[in-house]
């Protein structure tokens, strides 16, 4: 089968290779690929700033149709549409496993960087990472389970009530349905961005997000004073990874306001406005990836109609055309571009 591998460490390197088709032991499934998305993450491995353990075949983002089992799975059979969460190994020992924070072991290896993923026609999942897809969610809009997934862990990280106002910075896909799963909660969410962000600004408004703002046009502090009284914000989401949005959020914030980081700073020291954060009495959260409670609640969202993740779906290509999608990607052009198999 054909497959696009990540073959050595640097920029590039990225090609389509034949690869043999993988068989799952006892406790593993083997999944027929249907759709692949990418994530800023493959984007990054291309680039050679991500480290993967090369070869590896990308994409940790996918959904498809189990098409066999291994003699120890119960949880799904042959047939069925499913997803999968990307963790292929925990230790299953450490005190963040035990308590189901799986996303913070240390020796967890993910579909995608260290274990073959879903650039490809077939993957090995493990049964327990496996979720059966519930009847109105489609596959292309299951490709998208994991960073919605992503998203709600992020959510889930602060107490959101009915009539809070939430502001969400960047509308990248994770920002974009960060704003959703927080609207689902009753909450009157602002989302920004800048002028080149205009096709996802304008996506934003297409999913009824109640204010959205390119804040080289407005200013979002008077957009959220007229919402707030001018107490501030309860609620700021991060996800540009972008220090001076970082800082923005912190100002934006109500005292005793909940702020949650969720983009991925370029640098790994950065000059935070820590007095702001202080003096305000800010709870300053930290989100990383996804664990397993995620995936169902945010499948559910998606089934419900709450959450329109296949709408962020703006490009699609197959695996031979990785050029294409990463311009698409690189222009600002392409929201989320998901990616096919080659059929044989």
């Amino acid at each position: 089968m054909k497959a696009l591998v990540k073959e050595t460490e640097g920029y590039g390197h990225l090609n389509v290779r034949e690869v043999f088709e993988p068989s799952p032991d006892a406790d593993q499934v083997k999944i027929k690929v249907k759709y692949a998305g990418v994530c800023g993450s493959d984007i990054h491995a291309y680039e050679g700033h991500y480290k993967v353990n090369t070869p590896v075949i990308l994409g940790h983002e996918f959904a498809g149709e189990v098409v066999e089992v291994g003699e120890n799975v119960t949880n799904c059979k042959i047939g069925d549409r499913v997803t999968s969460e990307t963790t292929f190994f925990i230790c299953g020992v450490c005190k963040y496993c035990k308590s189901g924070d799986y996303n913070l072991c240390n020796h967890r290896i993910g579909l995608g960087s260290k274990q073959d993923g879903g650039y490809t026609n077939y993957l090995i999942a493990k049964k327990e990472s496996v979720h059966v897809l519930p009847r109105h969610v489609d596959f292309k809009a299951a490709s998208l389970a994991e960073p919605l997934a992503c998203a709600f862990h992020a959510v889930e990280k602060a107490e959101i009530n009915k009539g809070d106002v939430v502001v969400i910075l960047g509308p990248g896909p994770i920002g974009l349905l960060t704003a959703q799963t927080v609207k689902s909660k009753g909450a009157t969410v602002i989302i920004t961005g800048l002028s080149n962000d205009i096709v996802r600004l304008d996506k934003a408004r297409e999913l009824g997000i109640d204010e959205v703002i390119n804040i080289e046009e407005k200013d979002v502090k008077d957009v959220v004073n007229y919402y707030t009284d001018s107490y501030g914000a309860d609620v700021v989401f991060e996800c540009t990874g972008a220090v001076p949005a970082a800082n923005m959020g912190i100002d934006l914030l109500v005292k005793k306001g909940q702020y949650v980081q969720v983009g991925i700073f370029p640098k790994s020291t950065i000059e935070l406005n820590v007095s702001n954060i202080i003096q305000k009495e800010i709870q300053f959260t930290g989100s990383r990836s996804q664990k397993s409670s995620d995936w169902e609640p945010s499948l559910s969202l998606m089934n419900q109609g709450e959450i329109d993740a296949k709408a962020l779906i703006t490009h699609q290509f197959d695996i031979t055309q990785w050029n294409e999608a990463y311009d698409a990607i690189k222009s600002g052009e392409a929201i989320k571009v998901s990616l096919t198999p080659i059929e044989e």
